[in-house]
């Protein structure tokens, strides 16, 4: 089982970024997938998630109207579409599955976003 995010660097306030999150290993389609961050010193924190076919998601307040999350169950890969970042935005982002119905949960290793001027 494997989830590889890819898709983090620096990038200027008001800037853009689109994380990736590939899956392989298990039946992609039938899970949950949710971006965390987690800034040190933080607790890890949900920013979005999307359900097994993409038709609901759901976001924090800090980032709701700025990140969108999407989904492609043929390439079994999650992004989140990051506008309008800010200083705060710093942290590793994680991906995370979770089995529909079940207590199964699979962690990416995590891709660095700073943002900085």
């Amino acid at each position: 089982v494997q989830l590889v995010e890819s898709g983090g660097g620096l990038v200027q306030p008001g800037g853009s970024l689109r994380l990736s999150c590939k899956a392989s290993g298990f039946t992609f389609h039938y899970y949950v997938m949710n971006w965390f961050r987690q800034d040190p010193g933080k607790e890890r924190e949900m920013v979005a998630g999307v359900t097994i076919d993409g038709g609901r998601k759901s976001y924090s307040e800090s980032v709701k109207g700025r990140f969108t999350i999407s989904r492609d169950n043929v390439r079994k890969t999650v992004y989140l579409q990051m506008n309008s970042l800010k200083v705060e935005d710093t942290a590793v982002y994680y991906c995370k599955a979770e089995g529909m119905g079940s207590n199964t949960e699979y962690w990416g290793q995590g891709t660095q976003v700073t943002v900085s001027s």
